[in-house]
Order: C-alpha cells, then structure tokens, then sequence
C-alpha cells in the first residue's frame, strides 16, 4: 500500500509542475509581446475592438518612449467601436488629448500627422476634429519617403479609402 501511495503522489507532483512551468512560460511570453507598427496598423484598420483592447495593453507595457500619440490614436479608434455615446466621447477626448499632446511634443512625427489625418478624416462631425486634415496631408506628402516601409504600407493601404489622401500623391 506505501508503494502505491509513492506512485499516486509522482504523477500529481508532475502535473502540478507542468502546470506551474506552463503557467511562467505563458505569463513571460504574454509579457514579451512587443510593439509592432506593422500589427498595429493592422489592428488599427481592422475595427476590432478586442485587438484593439489587445494593442492598448501591449503598448500599455510597451518600453518604447514615444507611445503616447499611438495610444491616442488606439483610444479614438475605440470611441468608435463602443457604446453607449457617453463611453464614446469619454475615449474619443482622452485619445484626442493623448495624441494632441505627443504632436505637441514631436511636431516632425509624420507618423502621428498620419495617424490624426486618418482620425480627422473619419471623425463625426460632432466632435470638430476637422481643423488640420490639409496640413497634415501636406505633411505625409512631404515626408513619406523618409518613413519605414511598414508605416509606408500602412499609408499606402490607407490611400485606397482615404477622400483626402491618395497615393499617386506621395
């Protein structure tokens, strides 16, 4: 009887390991998860507001220093998504706020010039977001080359539905 108790015990002890190495190695790659331009992007034109909830949280833990106007950008995208109107307004000014002030911060970002064209183009009208939608489309024009191939695709995917931007023009 001892010997089938040792024996009983073993395969428990060994489950409950797997089960906590398992468990590490899960949370540390979850952890790992980085900042992709190419995948926000993605998530960004996709509309989905689990992705979306994704991103904010990869970003959240994200050590990249400029991550605010992305953040906004993430927050306004999500104010679409939500309901009810009050909720949608809440995201939409603290996206507003977040990618405003990074702009503030690095007015030579082409990236965060892109990222309030494509919000600005997309906004209702309610919320007056319209003001700088040419002077940002200059700005991507002017400066599209100098940007990393990802974000260029981005742009140019962009383009396809964009009223104001378009692809011949970069």
């Amino acid at each position: 009887m001892f010997v089938t108790m040792k024996m009983n015990k073993k395969p428990g002890i060994a489950l409950v390991c797997f089960v906590i190495i398992t468990a590490a190695f899960l949370q540390q790659a979850n952890a790992q998860q980085k900042f992709e331009k190419a995948a926000f992007y993605e998530v960004l034109a996709s509309g989905n507001i689990d992705g979306v909830n994704n991103e904010i949280a990869i970003l959240a833990d994200a050590s990249i220093s400029n991550k605010e106007g992305y953040e906004g950008a993430l927050l306004m995208r999500k104010a679409g998504l939500v309901s009810p109107a009050a909720k949608r307004l809440r995201f939409f000014k603290e996206g507003r706020i977040k990618l405003e002030t990074a702009l503030m911060a690095d007015n030579e970002n082409t990236e965060y010039h892109f990222l309030r064209l494509a919000i600005e183009e997309n906004a209702p009208k309610i919320v007056k977001y319209h003001a700088d939608i040419e002077k940002d489309k200059l700005f991507v024009q002017k400066n599209f080359k100098n940007l990393s191939p990802s974000v260029q695709h981005a742009i140019l995917d962009y383009c396809k539905k964009s009223k104001v931007l378009h692809a011949e023009d970069l």
